[in-house]
């Protein structure tokens, strides 16, 4: 296949780009630059990791893309595929988008916690959310790959909301990210004398992630009316740990809790569930895999799930590699590692 890539050079088009370039089935990558974005004249000119990739970055032009690729995707900053893809979901083009412009409903939604204009109702409408040990049952060719942290939350939760076992009220998700989330752009948190050795809560209740959470959850248990949400960032450059903690609606014993979460990713590659080996990040870090482990305290009545991701694989470009497969009727491990890097 011949693929195209819109914004492949942040840190999710980096890892991205590799892992296309390693694709038993991709043929040729064309890179491109969007409007008003930043760009330059080579790949490598922005990522000299990529010396040997000497790939021009061509401008932004919808038809010519069109007709030189079977695929595009998006791994742009949030608000910039929301003008960009009205002639490519109107052609019915495949596209799988990695920014979260495509990600919610409903624009107002969107509006609320981006403060962005969202993208118009009538594309929308055409995007599927492309969680994928979840599929839809009747995907469109416009994937909207979720975000880091609503991967590693919902498929913790998952087995559990799905099969009614808690108390709606009761989810908490305590989240720690590593600094590559952020993207390339420098801020003051991303600074290295800001975040050595130094752990910073911030938005806590109002990480954008919130409401995709919640849209998937609500398709699941639409009895669930929200979630206490908050997000860490630690010094670590690769890697989220979602902590959740929640009441179940009677007394489980671990068997039961773990048949659960067996029957749901016994089959899934890229989801290990550990039954009470609780993950770390390092076990995950450079794989798709999303590794969970849980624990339940009968005293207390609550169920701790601990969910780890490389927010750059699993979080973001390994996560939409796997949704390229399914689009295409691959292998589902087509292109993706089957090790994490380590130590």
């Amino acid at each position: 296949m011949h693929i195209a890539i819109l914004g492949a050079t942040g840190y999710s088009g980096n890892v991205l780009y590799n892992l296309l370039s390693q694709h038993p089935n991709v043929e040729t990558i064309n890179l491109y630059g969007h409007e008003g974005g930043k760009s330059s004249r080579f790949l490598d000119d922005e990522v000299p990791a990529f010396f040997s990739a000497h790939l021009s970055i061509l401008p932004f032009k919808p038809k010519e893309i069109m007709e030189n690729n079977d695929l595009l995707f998006c791994a742009t900053p949030a608000g910039v595929t929301k003008d960009l893809m009205e002639p490519f979901i109107s052609a019915d083009f495949p596209v799988i988008d990695l920014s979260g412009d495509f990600r919610l409903s409903n624009p107002a939604v969107y509006e609320k916690w981006y403060h962005k204009e969202a993208a118009p109702a009538n594309l929308l409408e055409k995007a599927t959310y492309g969680l994928a040990e979840f599929p839809e049952k009747k995907p469109s060719k416009y994937l909207a790959n979720p975000g880091c942290y609503a991967t590693a939350t919902l498929l913790g939760l998952a087995p559990l909301v799905i099969n009614h076992m808690i108390q709606p009220d009761s989810i908490i998700v305590d989240a720690k990210s590593g600094v590559s989330g952020s993207g390339k752009k420098l801020s003051p948190s991303s600074q290295y004398n800001f975040i050595n050795e130094n752990a910073w809560l911030y938005k806590i209740n109002k990480h954008q992630h919130i409401p995709e959470i919640m849209q998937k959850l609500n398709d699941w248990d639409s009895h669930i009316p929200a979630i206490q949400f908050s997000t860490t960032l630690i010094p670590v450059t690769r890697g989220i740990m979602a902590t959740i903690y929640l009441k179940p609606i009677k007394e489980y014993t671990n068997e039961q809790l773990f048949k659960c979460f067996h029957q749901f990713y016994d089959n899934a590659p890229f989801v290990r569930f550990r039954e009470n080996e609780l993950p770390t990040i390092k076990d995950v870090t450079g794989s798709n895999f999303c590794d969970i482990g849980i624990n339940y305290n009968p005293i207390t009545n609550t169920i701790a799930i601990v969910s780890v991701i490389d927010n750059l694989m699993k979080g973001a470009a390994g996560q939409a590699i796997q949704n390229f497969n399914l689009l295409c009727n691959f292998e589902a491990t087509s292109g993706l590692p089957l090790l994490p890097v380590f130590p």
